[in-house]
């Protein structure tokens, strides 16, 4: 069976960057996959991925050698047992703002004793390159759980959040946490109510093993967030990159002057 080559390295302190996949394309995954990033978050929840869409982008990147993970539509025993019955090798769960709801994720995303997630399927096991039997023996120790912190809830309850067994890290979405406190969402703030909240936020989940995260805009961002101590972090997504890509290549030609001038 595959080791969750992710969840070994932030458990020895290391840090890895990954990326976010919105555009619903298995296609897309398939070839990011092999870009060297450590891990890939299929959302389910912020695009039009559905749940086969979702199966066949965790086997593509799976089949690549990489890291699959979901984050689910929202903190259910359904959404995460889908994810991980379709070959998720971890979650990412929205708005964890209480003890209680992360109790809840964690138990989900364990089977018995550890939890209450039911068995079942085979796309699992497939993803993990393993038989049934093994990757039931073993899911519990591979699986990936992650915990968002997206809420001034969350930055309040942090340390009775983190101080449970199971989770493996923290992200933070940076738009809502900053929605949360009144303010204009944004992927960077020099606001002191967020920075001080993510401060809090970094180094609880560090004091108590659990490896703090958050979501990037661009690679220049993603390494001064490293330097920061953060270690699991998403640099942007497949649709940002595309965009960015594009918009390069139109400035490099001139493009745009080059419309222009053929309007007159």
């Amino acid at each position: 069976m595959k080791t969750n080559t992710v969840k070994q390295a932030l458990k020895r302190g290391e840090a890895q960057i990954g990326t976010w996949l919105t555009l619903a394309s298995p296609f897309a995954a398939r070839v990011l996959a092999r870009s060297g990033f450590h891990w890939f978050t299929v959302d389910v929840e912020h695009s039009p991925v559905n749940w086969e869409t979702a199966a066949l982008m965790f086997a593509m990147i799976a089949d690549a050698g990489g890291v699959p993970l979901a984050r689910v539509p929202s903190n259910t025993h359904e959404n995460i047992k889908r994810a991980l019955d379709s070959g998720a090798y971890g979650i990412v769960v929205p708005m964890v703002n209480t003890p209680e709801e992360a109790e809840a994720a964690v138990a989900a995303a364990k089977y018995p004793l550890a939890g209450r997630r039911s068995v079942g399927g085979t796309l699992h096991a497939l993803a993990f390159g393993a038989a049934p039997a093994d990757y039931y023996a073993r899911a519990n120790d591979e699986i990936l759980v992650v915990l968002q912190a997206e809420h001034v809830k969350a930055v309040e309850n942090a340390e009775k959040i983190y101080s449970l067994p199971g989770i493996d890290a923290m992200f933070i979405g940076p738009n809502d946490l900053l929605s949360s406190m009144g303010k204009p969402p944004k992927m960077e703030s020099p606001d002191k109510e967020f920075v001080d909240a993510l401060r809090h936020l970094r180094e609880t989940a560090a004091r108590h093993g659990v490896a703090p995260g958050l979501h990037t805009g661009d690679p220049a961002m993603a390494a001064r967030r490293l330097k920061e101590g953060w270690r699991f972090i998403a640099v942007g997504s497949d649709m940002s990159m595309l965009v960015a890509g594009a918009k390069a290549a139109v400035a490099d030609l001139k493009l745009g002057e080059a419309r222009e001038a053929a309007r007159y």
